[in-house]
């Protein structure tokens, strides 16, 4: 499994912007797909956004399109998610997640696919 450390989250307001980092460690960072996922109160996990490996191939839930961009450096074993224009209903606590995908190109929506995942950082809307 990977380490993971998700930093960036805080409080906003509507039509803001957010920086979240994901600092992976424990395995060969160039080998996973990674994905963010996020987790409001009441409600259950989203799928936001999956890189692959190579960093190729990036793929987005249409809640999030245009808005959030998911990127990585496997120099730095980091994936970020930049995200603006936040809409209150961006509020949750935002998780990244692993998966082990050498070859590069392949990317995954589903959580099941990933087995890691950090703890999450808390990312708060104001309206």
């Amino acid at each position: 499994q990977v380490q993971l450390v998700e930093s960036g989250g805080g409080l906003v307001q509507a039509g803001g912007s957010l920086r979240l980092s994901c600092a992976a460690s424990g395995r060969t960072f160039s080998n996973d797909a990674m994905g963010w996922f996020r987790q409001a109160p009441g409600k259950e996990r989203e799928f936001l956004a999956t890189i692959s490996a190579s960093g190729a191939n990036t793929y987005y839930a249409d809640s999030v399109k245009g808005r959030f961009t998911i990127s990585r450096d496997n120099a730095k074993n980091t994936v970020n998610l930049q995200m603006i224009t936040l809409k209150p209903e961006d509020t949750a606590v935002y998780y990244c997640a692993a998966g082990s995908a050498p070859g590069g190109s392949y990317i995954s929506i589903r959580a099941g696919f990933y087995d890691s995942w950090g703890q999450g950082t808390q990312v708060t809307v104001s309206s």
